[in-house]
């Protein structure tokens, strides 16, 4: 009788949850689906690319969503269930609400299992895999850029331009209007090029043979003109791709630093605090489904759309917590290891409280 109880409030928990999943990470990728559009339509991207660029932002959203969607179940299936007076008939039948809370339990350590994975593991490995990618679409839209006859820009204020003209079977002629720096924009025609792919060194970009660069320094009554037999052109990576993919330093070489500071070093000590956040705030996902149960039965009548807003709720005055935490981190109120967890711990200690005050009713 019990494992029946137990499945229903386990199916009582997923419709909620994989709603409120798919419309927090949609809400949290529309930004980028707007720019994925763009490389779909505009700079002629394959389908397939757009799709892999796609999964590897996934695990940084989830890591944020996961939670919430967490603690937005909990809190609508316990308020149904309480608005029904499904609720009443289980406490008349002599179950308490901490063996009512226990099928939730088991979802919450489901769920704080996936975020804890996706931080450890999923986030790290996406960064790095994201920035090969963008190497990767970056050549694709060069070798798209070097289309016969059409103007294309692959790169912001570098346009290209291959001429439709044949000589022997190889493309003769190409024109390169390269402004990426305002102060040293040129003009480079050449008669032949190639592809150069550097994985190594993280730029790809056009080596041109046999031709000339046209540029005016700053003087306007100044013009310069370079002819080259070999000339390489590089177009490297995103800075702000480049930025996402580098590694964050080791603890050991943070609290060295900080040792070495007397622990007064604000940027270190805020480094620190988020490596306690590695494991804080996936266990904050077991945390607020739980106390998801107390919430939904005192919200009863708040129904589903009510149950998501006083989980977005709970959540905003969470995050409102950690700005705090962190603030008192960085002004040398808090140690970090403190800054990270007192929010798990308030929000503990406020769960256990309503747990024990309902159960008593």
């Amino acid at each position: 009788m019990q494992k029946i109880l137990d499945r229903y409030i386990f199916a009582e928990l997923l419709p909620p949850f994989l709603i409120s999943l798919i419309a927090l990470c949609f809400v949290m990728l529309t930004k980028e689906l707007l720019r994925l559009v763009e490389l779909l339509v505009s700079k002629g991207v394959g389908f397939l690319a757009v799709l892999d660029v796609f999964f590897h932002l996934l695990p940084s959203f989830l890591v944020l969503t996961l939670p919430i969607a967490g603690i937005i179940a909990s809190i609508t299936a316990f308020s149904r269930l309480s608005y029904d007076k499904e609720l009443v008939a289980m406490r008349a039948a002599g179950l308490s609400l901490f063996r009512l809370a226990r099928p939730v339990l088991i979802f919450s350590c489901l769920v704080f299992g996936l975020t804890l994975v996706l931080s450890q593991w999923g986030q790290p490995w996406t960064s790095v895999s994201l920035k090969k990618l963008a190497l990767s679409l970056l050549r694709d839209q060069l070798t798209l850029a070097l289309d016969k006859g059409v103007f294309n820009e692959p790169v912001p204020r570098m346009i290209i331009y291959v001429s439709d003209r044949e000589d022997a079977g190889e493309t003769q002629g190409i024109f390169i209007s390269d402004e990426r720096n305002p102060a040293e924009s040129r003009v480079i025609v050449a008669s032949r090029y190639i592809i150069l792919n550097e994985p190594g060194s993280n730029h790809v970009g056009i080596r041109l043979f046999d031709g000339v660069i046209h540029s005016r320094p700053y003087d306007i009554n100044q013009y310069h003109q370079v002819s080259f037999s070999t000339y390489d052109l590089r177009a490297g990576l995103n800075p702000n791709v480049s930025d996402q993919a580098e590694e964050r330093p080791s603890k050991a070489s943070v609290i060295e630093r900080l040792n070495q500071t007397g622990w007064r070093d604000t940027d270190a000590r805020r480094r620190l605090m988020e490596y306690y956040k590695d494991l804080a705030f996936p266990t904050a996902a077991l945390i607020f489904g739980m106390i998801g149960v107390p919430v939904g039965i005192v919200s009863k009548r708040s129904g589903r759309v009510g149950g998501f807003a006083v989980g977005v709720m709970i959540v905003v005055l969470y995050y409102v917590l950690n700005v705090l935490c962190e603030f008192f981190v960085t002004t040398l109120v808090l140690p970090p290891f403190a800054g990270a967890w007192l929010p798990n711990a308030v929000f503990l200690v406020a769960g256990i409280a309503l747990f024990y005050r309902l159960n008593q009713r």
